[in-house]
């Protein structure tokens, strides 16, 4: 990518947002941000007790990465967030004009597995359904690619940065 964009790392529970999004950042030479660190704790105790998120959990959370991403405007960053409905990108783009987004996509099969293996996250795999539920792939007229997350992080790394760099064609 030629000019620093802030990159919203986005896809369902256990696609690798947590993961992709700092060796992402690595590779761009920007600032991480963990989507997480921006909720509020009544939005993790209601994950926690396996309750999904409605919208109005959502938009203080929605709102406080757009100032994050609204900030890094200019100077770049990657930030992960689920971002799963087309409002939901709509309102991090009216926050933070030029974002561009990487939608990590796979088998659901795949997600289960990786969010079975993973430890000390308050997301259980009860609400996976309720993630593809709700999900909304990125839409032609939106900025951002949507890269696979079948093999290893460095492998799924390689493919997003390929394709950001398209992108910039």
């Amino acid at each position: 990518m030629r000019t620093p964009h802030v990159v919203v790392v986005m896809g369902v529970a256990g696609t690798g947002k947590t993961t992709i999004g700092p060796l992402l950042a690595a590779r761009l030479g920007v600032p991480y941000a963990e989507g997480d660190d921006f909720h509020p704790q009544a939005n993790i105790s209601k994950m926690s007790a396996g309750t999904p998120l409605d919208d109005e959990d959502r938009w203080p959370w929605l709102d406080a990465i757009g100032t994050w991403a609204h900030g890094r405007a200019g100077l770049g960053g990657v930030v992960s967030s689920s971002a799963l409905k087309r409002a939901y990108r709509d309102r991090l783009r009216a926050a933070a004009p030029g974002v561009v987004f990487v939608h990590l996509t796979g088998e659901r099969a795949l997600i289960e597995e990786r969010m079975r293996q993973r430890q000390g996250h308050f997301m259980p795999t009860a609400l996976l359904d309720s993630q593809f539920a709700t999900l909304q792939p990125l839409q032609p007229d939106e900025a951002g690619v949507a890269v696979d997350v079948s093999g290893t992080p460095e492998e799924i790394t390689a493919r997003a940065m390929a394709a950001l760099d398209a992108l910039d064609q």
